[in-house]
């Protein structure tokens, strides 16, 4: 049976309904999910479908979460509370043993402070608590030598960062957000999700893969000692699904800045929107220089972690270079393990969000983001 597609698109982009209804005709019966995009700050495209889905169903949504940390981070360097050049010890001194001393928020920021992970792995509940994060990886030594290299910190990068911002402002990189871009914007993307929108949440469910992605995934094992395993805590005492970790109640009531965000396509569509363009007669949330800076590529090549060719600015993934080479230079944004997919590409104004309920093959953004990113940019382009 096919899905029915619910919500609206403005005119010109008609063809963005026809791609995500060709690709949702194609999917598991049980596919969820939602698409939303802004042009200069105009909703554009609002979409979802599946069974129980609304437009304001929340998801978790892994490592997108990055992008609302990070534009915290942005933001307070824009106002010079935080300095890119600044050693990170100059705001956390604790963090300058084992070598780490030399290391600035800029390399930080980039994936290049060589500490993915802790010796022995964190539990279950350190993972989802930044400040017990923090405080171990401060000890810990790292596994390269600091802004030598750079490798995916996957689940610490958001501990680390905000472990800089409470020092710098007395405040949590959570409550910052929330008071300076999540509840002005009413954005329906939570780094800390209130018990009362629980009801709302649609638990993360797992990948489904054929025969052929199966026996891949089988023949490319993560050995818990590796770097990549490390990063994602395959060392731990007790090592824990990914899935679980968005799962989990206790992540999403603290809403770790690294991968515990709690979103709607609406809420990443509008994060970045509000970060690029007017809105509500808002102006942009960053300047002009501030874009290009955190847009700016920092670090390519080789990532020691994801054991591939990656790219990233000052906390985000450089989404031009990284999964969509057709967007502006400075695309800025950032992909979640289940398939979740939120950037800006400031040169056409384009924010755009996905979410979708079932963890997609292999990880990451979802590949139906290719088709549907490509066709919203293509008429975003046609519009102006």
């Amino acid at each position: 049976m096919t899905q029915e597609i619910h919500g609206t698109v403005a005119d010109g982009f008609e063809a963005v309904r026809e791609e995500f209804a060709a690709f949702v005709a194609g999917e598991r019966p049980d596919y969820e999910g939602q698409l939303c995009a802004h042009v200069h700050g105009r909703r554009v495209v609002d979409l979802w479908a599946g069974p129980d889905v609304r437009p304001d169903s929340l998801y978790g949504v892994f490592s997108s979460t990055k992008g609302a940390a990070h534009l915290v981070v942005a933001l307070l360097v824009q106002e010079g509370t935080l300095e890119l050049d600044r050693k990170v010890t100059y705001y956390w001194p604790e963090f300058g043993a084992e070598g780490k001393g030399q290391l600035t928020l800029r390399d930080l920021l980039a994936h290049r402070a060589g500490v993915v992970g802790i010796d022995g792995g964190f539990s279950a509940q350190e993972l989802a608590d930044d400040r017990a994060m923090a405080e171990r990886l401060a000890d810990q030594k790292p596994f390269w030598r600091p802004g030598t290299a750079f490798g995916y910190h996957a689940y610490v990068i958001g501990a680390l960062t905000g472990e800089i911002v409470r020092r710098a402002t007395g405040r949590t990189l959570q409550e910052v957000y929330e008071e300076r871009i999540r509840a002005p914007y009413g954005l329906d993307f939570h780094l800390g999700l209130p018990a009362s929108l629980e009801p709302r949440f649609r638990s993360v469910q797992p990948m489904v893969p054929t025969t052929d992605q199966q026996a891949l995934l089988d023949s490319m094992p993560t050995g818990p000692h590796t770097l990549t395993g490390i990063a994602f805590n395959l060392q731990a005492a007790e090592p824990q699904e990914l899935l679980d970790h968005a799962n989990s109640r206790a992540v999403r009531a603290k809403g770790p800045a690294s991968a515990g965000g709690v979103a709607a396509a609406r809420g990443l569509a509008g994060m970045y929107a509000a970060a690029i363009s007017e809105v509500a007669d808002r102006p942009p949330l960053l300047k002009p220089d501030t874009v290009a800076e955190v847009g700016q590529i920092h670090s390519i090549g080789y990532d020691l972690v994801s054991r591939a060719h990656r790219s990233f600015g000052l906390g985000f993934q450089a989404t031009a270079d990284m999964t969509h080479p057709f967007l502006g230079a400075g695309a800025f944004g950032h992909s979640g393990a289940g398939g979740s997919q939120a950037f800006a590409d400031p040169r056409s104004g384009l924010a755009y969000g996905y979410t979708r309920r079932r963890m997609a093959f292999p990880g990451g953004a979802a590949p139906e983001n290719q088709r549907l990113v490509r066709a919203v940019h293509k008429a975003a382009l046609a519009a102006v």
